[in-house]
């Protein structure tokens, strides 16, 4: 998959998720994904490279760095809790997807009981 379609994928399945509002805040280039005003998403264009942008558990996101050459570090967040997905042949659209509802859970599960759109311990796993 390329990297056009990676973040066309992961845009359609944010979009689709509750209470998620999409921002241009940062200039056109930069799609910022919210819910409830807290970042869990942003897709932009490193040179030539489009790019999507996650929060991601730190074990998690090192074990994903290891296991995929098309997961870096966070561009320009936080190295331990955020990690960059790039076209390439190590991801899939399954894993896009799983990565963005994650990183949608983890946001919520940071939110105050009240402002939690789904039970963010439950939402989007299989039982």
């Amino acid at each position: 998959m390329d990297g056009q379609e990676l973040q066309k994928i992961a845009g359609d399945c944010a979009v689709g998720l509750p209470g998620v509002d999409l921002e241009h805040r940062f200039g056109p280039d930069w799609k910022v994904y919210k819910v409830h005003g807290k970042v869990f998403m942003l897709m932009t264009n490193m040179p030539g490279r489009p790019v999507v942008i996650l929060k991601a558990d730190p074990d998690d996101a090192a074990a994903l760095r290891q296991q995929h050459a098309d997961i870096t570090l966070g561009y320009h967040m936080n190295k331990k809790h955020w990690i960059t997905a790039e076209g390439g042949g190590t991801i899939d659209e399954k894993l896009v997807k799983e990565l963005v509802i994650d990183s949608y859970r983890l946001v919520v599960g940071g939110l105050p009981k009240v402002e939690q759109s789904v039970d963010p311990r439950t939402y989007g796993r299989r039982a």
